[in-house]
């Protein structure tokens, strides 16, 4: 399958083991799992951080093995989820972070067409989460008014 702006092809990355149960060496419980993830969320982490913290100090390599579902998903149970997704919140915010480095360098023009493709990719994942009706349809991305949003 080919990339979305690149036209090319590629398919090197990492893969993960096949593994559909937790392992045996996990000593952590689903109880302290879904208050770890609480107080992590409410501390203001992203569901991607908390995912590596978990990983990173408390040995647990995929809460989707645990559980059955992913991290966003325990998230909303627990309603604590974010006002904006993470993804476009994510997109929203390089937007921003390239469009003030453009300021400083009008003749970047390798920049200008990364803000582009990044814009592009908001405006589709936009237009994805008002079919899916997270958003309201009146709903618009303004790039100037975009950094408020976080």
């Amino acid at each position: 399958m080919a990339r979305i702006h690149a036209r090319r092809r590629g398919i090197a990355s990492s893969t993960r083991p096949y593994r559909t149960q937790p392992p045996e060496w996990m000593t952590h419980d689903k109880n302290f799992l879904v208050k770890k993830i609480e107080e992590l969320r409410r501390q203001g982490q992203s569901t991607a951080m908390i995912g590596t913290i978990l990983r990173d100090q408390y040995g647990i390599p995929n809460v989707k093995e645990v559980f059955g579902v992913k991290i966003s998903a325990i998230v909303e149970e627990l309603d604590l989820k974010p006002k904006y997704p993470e993804d476009l919140v994510n997109l929203v915010r390089r937007a921003a972070n390239l469009r003030r480095h453009l300021e400083d360098n009008k003749k970047d023009l390798h920049g200008k067409r990364g803000l582009q493709l990044i814009e592009s990719k908001i405006r589709r994942m936009v237009k994805y989460y008002k079919k899916k009706g997270v958003f309201p349809i009146d709903w618009k991305y303004d790039p100037k008014t975009a950094g408020l949003l976080l």
